[in-house]
């Protein structure tokens, strides 16, 4: 039950993250023998760079993919698996390839990451995975070139802003971290006010739970305070925006449409309180707003 909980945690945590880029499924069923992708994803532009913002994840994320999130260790079977769905799917490509006769070319079938909390060096030197300092860092592990695949073993990536939204899906003291680390930044920070939600939804999947461990007892005290946070954050964020609303419609009123110069003005003036913003409105002129409230 636990595991589920988990499981659904990574997998609606990687959609919400990657949405706003691209083409997200997760789960995305494969032809053959019943089998799911945990979450398929193929960026809307992908000559375009992956988006800053997601850090390493963004990286990943470039190009068309697979990832496939495990809570505990990927096993060697649990790898293999996930190989054959990655076969699966390049039969696809092929096949589409073949009906509008066209080539397909290596580089642009979908890669495949396996995101592992930790992985032994054995399993790694036995699939011959193989690190890229230079052009990765550490901890992202990758099988011969023609596989198209990695392992990233969470434990060993660093401790950056840029591997953030990885480290968040590991387990243990790594987990936690991350966790510290989300609730410190900006409440600007969209992605953020996300990833509380879904680490809310987390706590309340693992207390319906009797028979957690001691690492999932921790981690519900972790989250406890996060959902008062959240939920003080997404009452701000309302109440901010029907400010907005409000202050947009008594211009639109008084104004008539809101051109360029009176849209600079809105989000300044949803910043006072209704009373003071409403008697601003109400007593100067389109002048006065501008001069006092514009760029």
């Amino acid at each position: 039950m636990t595991r589920f909980a988990h499981d659904q945690f990574a997998k609606e945590y990687l959609e919400e993250l990657l949405a706003p880029f691209g083409e997200v499924k997760a789960p995305r069923r494969v032809a053959g023998e019943v089998r799911e992708i945990d979450v398929w994803f193929a960026p809307n532009t992908p000559t375009n760079s992956p988006p800053e913002a997601l850090g390493l994840l963004g990286r990943l994320a470039a190009t068309p993919a697979l990832f496939e999130p495990f809570r505990n260790a990927a096993t060697i079977i649990d790898i293999f698996n996930c190989l054959l769905k990655l076969l699966i799917v390049w039969g696809e490509f092929q096949r589409e390839a073949n009906r509008n006769k066209q080539q397909l070319l290596q580089e642009s079938l979908p890669r495949l990451w396996i995101l592992s909390p930790t992985a032994s060096p054995s399993l790694l030197e036995g699939l011959g995975a193989k690190i890229d300092l230079d052009n990765w860092g550490e901890g992202i592990y990758f099988l011969p070139e023609y596989f198209r695949t990695a392992i990233v073993a969470i434990h060993r990536l660093p401790r950056t802003k840029d591997t953030l939204w990885i480290r968040l899906l590991g387990r243990g003291r790594v987990q936690e971290e991350a966790i510290d680390e989300i609730k410190a930044l900006p409440p600007t920070n969209t992605i953020r006010l996300n990833a509380l939600k879904l680490l809310t939804n987390l706590k309340a999947n693992l207390q319906t739970n009797q028979q957690l461990d001691n690492e999932e007892q921790n981690l519900v005290m972790k989250l406890s305070p996060l959902y008062v946070q959240w939920r003080e954050e997404t009452l701000r964020e309302g109440e901010q925006q029907g400010m907005r609303l409000m202050v947009e419609s008594m211009l639109e009123v008084k104004f008539g449409a809101i051109d360029e110069a009176l849209s600079q003005i809105v989000e300044p003036l949803s910043q006072l309180p209704a009373k003071e913003s409403t008697q601003l409105i109400l007593q100067l002129s389109r002048e006065g707003l501008l001069a006092q409230f514009g760029r």
